[in-house]
Formats: structure tokens, sequence, C-alpha cells
């Protein structure tokens, strides 16, 4: 029986062309199959739902993944402007003046945003900074919006 349905053919095969009624039943099938398929998808449980609250393990979870993800810190002793005709005249032990007094607290910069101040330490011969204001998030969100 199987092989006389194999062999059978009708008109439309024999053209190459697919007549209308086989793109309808197709596109009746494709309706109904999509019809089941939604019904019995769920969404996938990638990233977390945010209306569930999270316990500390998690967040420590979430915060490991960005641990390792290199920042450049910068701290910044003063800034000044000087012309390029002096720029070219500066030597071996030329003394260029900041903008920033002595004992004035330094800026430390990360990736170019400003986090915290502190004094400079000098420990076995390397310079270092000791932090004596941290920057809020909300105080380097209000300079932002400045």
């Amino acid at each position: 029986m199987a092989d006389e349905i194999e062999n059978m053919e009708t008109p439309a095969e024999d053209d190459g062309q697919i007549s209308e009624d086989d793109w309808a039943a197709a596109m009746a099938e494709q309706v109904v199959s999509e019809g089941a398929a939604t019904a019995s998808v769920q969404p996938a449980d990638i990233f977390p739902s945010f209306s569930t609250p999270q316990g500390q393990g998690g967040i420590m979870n979430e915060l490991d993944m960005i641990l390792d993800i290199p920042v450049q810190i910068t701290v910044e002793l003063g800034r000044t402007k000087i012309t390029i005709k002096n720029l070219l005249q500066l030597a071996h032990g030329s003394v260029v003046e900041l903008d920033a007094m002595a004992g004035e607290p330094m800026d430390v910069l990360v990736n170019g945003t400003l986090i915290a101040q502190g004094e400079v330490v000098v420990v076995n011969d390397k310079f270092g900074i000791r932090l004596t204001d941290i920057i809020t998030p909300s105080e380097r969100m209000r300079k932002l919006n400045r």
C-alpha cells in the first residue's frame, strides 16, 4: 500500500508546480502547529526577574562577573595651561606651576570620573595616595547633571 502511495502523482506535481490547494493546506497546518507551539512554550529563564527580590548571595554572584574588568585609575596633582613656546623650553629640572596648592587633596579618577580625593604618601621610596574622601554615587550623579 505504501508503494502505491509513493507512486501516485498529482497533475500539479507533473508540472513541477504547487497548486493553490497545496498552499492552503500548508498554511492551515502552519497555523495549527504555531498555535500549539506558542501555547506550550515558556520564556527562557536567562535573565533574572526584577520583581523577585534577590538575596545577598545572588548580588555577589553577579558582581563576581565584573570583578576582573580592568579600569584606569589616575591621581591628579593639578593642572595648568602653558603655551607651546614654553613647553618647548622645558628641560631637565624645569618647574611647572600647577593650579593646586601644596597640601590640597588630590583627585582620584577612575576612567576619567572623580571617585575620591586623597593625600600623597611615600612608602619605601614609592608614592601612593591615602584616600581621605570618597565621592558617593549620588554626589557623582549631581555632578553629571550640572
